[in-house]
């Protein structure tokens, strides 16, 4: 096993109380623990309270810690994750819980913590950050943790630079051990946009403007101007339903490594003075498909009455669309930015919104102002729920 000097740095001064690497995605913060750090956190503890990891939920606890580590030291060291969400590690009983709302940990909130472990601290709930500060009270407790940058104005942030006895370290993606076509492919994907600053540069970046500002500066690398009568492929609808705000619905053809947005469908009541009912905009569906059978129809979560009116008639296959608003955009700009998402010139309403979809720069924590955003959100529960898999295009998976 080879270190980075950033690695061993680490590892040269992880005494303290709090022990934070900050910085880049692919950087190497992970592999240092679940090779070193964690191992020896859990050999060396003495019994006098619990064993904890938390990550943002346990799901990706054990993809990003739990699985690789089990790789490197075997099945009989590292098991699996029973039904009362603990994990044997080395001979000794682990808590494996998730952090992201405070009543996943509430079956141990009144415990004393020997050892915590911490990934993706910036997707926790704050107030289970505030319960495990107060457990941390073993003499030699101690706190080892990641996560990605976020908004200067992120609580962790704030911890961070007011607390005490703390080690931190930051990282940027260079100083990390992927190979130099992986770094250079993520360095694209993430080009123009908030993400970059942050998972790129490893910077606490607040998140202001445009969200897709590299489309408005040059539209012309995501659009694609070719015929569209000859595109073989998959096809899929999505949709954004509305009935007082506009609905938005796309007609894409996933060919090849591409998908492409080749026709869509856009309505607004208050311009035009009349609210479509279901029916009308079932109609206004079998128009935009032309014939073609898409495999499915993502639609709006929301949508309950117009989910039931396309399962009624029974030609189309519906999915409920992953509305992670956060994750579909990082998943959007990064497929945008590696060629991969194109649009087609004739979807107006889509290069309209494109240009002027961006950040609430008044919030606290990452959020969008709701105006130009049906287009956007239509795209985004397409990218989400049928070609994101991991923000990666090589691990898609169909719902």
């Amino acid at each position: 096993m080879s270190l980075t000097p950033k690695q061993i740095e680490y590892l040269q001064n992880c005494s303290h109380r709090w022990n934070v690497k900050t910085g880049a995605t692919g950087s190497g913060k992970s592999f240092v623990d679940y090779t070193v750090t964690i191992p020896k956190r859990i050999l060396a503890a003495r019994g006098e309270g619990l064993l904890v990891l938390l990550g943002n939920t346990q799901g990706t606890l054990a993809r990003n810690i739990l699985e690789p580590m089990r790789k490197f030291w075997g099945p009989d060291l590292v098991g699996n994750i029973s039904s009362d969400n603990t994990v044997k590690l080395f001979g000794k009983r682990c808590y494996v819980l998730g952090a992201d709302n405070k009543k996943h940990v509430a079956r141990i909130q009144g415990a004393t913590f020997e050892w915590v472990y911490g990934d993706e601290v910036t997707t926790w709930s704050e107030e289970v950050f505030r319960m495990l500060q107060s457990r941390l009270r073993c003499e030699h407790s101690a706190f080892d943790g990641t996560c990605n940058p976020d908004s200067p104005t992120h609580w962790f942030k704030k911890f961070l630079d007011t607390a005490d006895d703390l080690y931190q370290q930051s990282y940027t993606i260079d100083d990390g051990v992927l190979p130099a076509r992986v770094v250079a492919a993520l360095k694209k994907e993430y080009a123009g946009t908030v993400y970059y600053d942050r998972w790129i540069l490893g910077q606490w970046k607040i998140a202001s403007g445009l969200v897709y500002p590299f489309f408005a500066e040059h539209p012309e690398k995501y659009l694609y101007t070719g015929p569209t009568e000859g595109l073989n492929g998959t096809f899929y609808v999505s949709i954004d339903y509305g009935t007082h705000n506009p609905c938005s619905m796309g007609l894409w053809c996933v060919d090849g490594n591409r998908a492409i947005r080749i026709a869509e469908s856009y309505y607004d009541s208050k311009t035009a003075r009349k609210q479509r009912t279901d029916e009308e905009h079932y109609a206004e569906l079998e128009r935009l498909a032309a014939g073609r059978l898409p495999r499915y129809i993502v639609v709006d979560p929301s949508a309950a009455s117009f989910i039931e009116t396309i399962r009624r008639h029974g030609r189309f296959q519906v999915l409920a669309a992953n509305n992670s608003v956060l994750n579909g955009i990082r998943a959007t700009a990064s497929l945008l930015n590696a060629g991969k998402v194109l649009i087609h010139s004739s979807c107006k309403d889509s290069i309209r919104e494109f240009g002027a979809y961006c950040w609430d720069d008044k919030a606290k924590e990452d959020k969008v102002v709701k105006e130009n955003d049906h287009a956007m959100d239509d795209i985004r529960y397409f990218v989400s729920t049928i070609l994101a898999r991991q923000y990666r295009w090589a691990d898609w998976k169909e719902v």
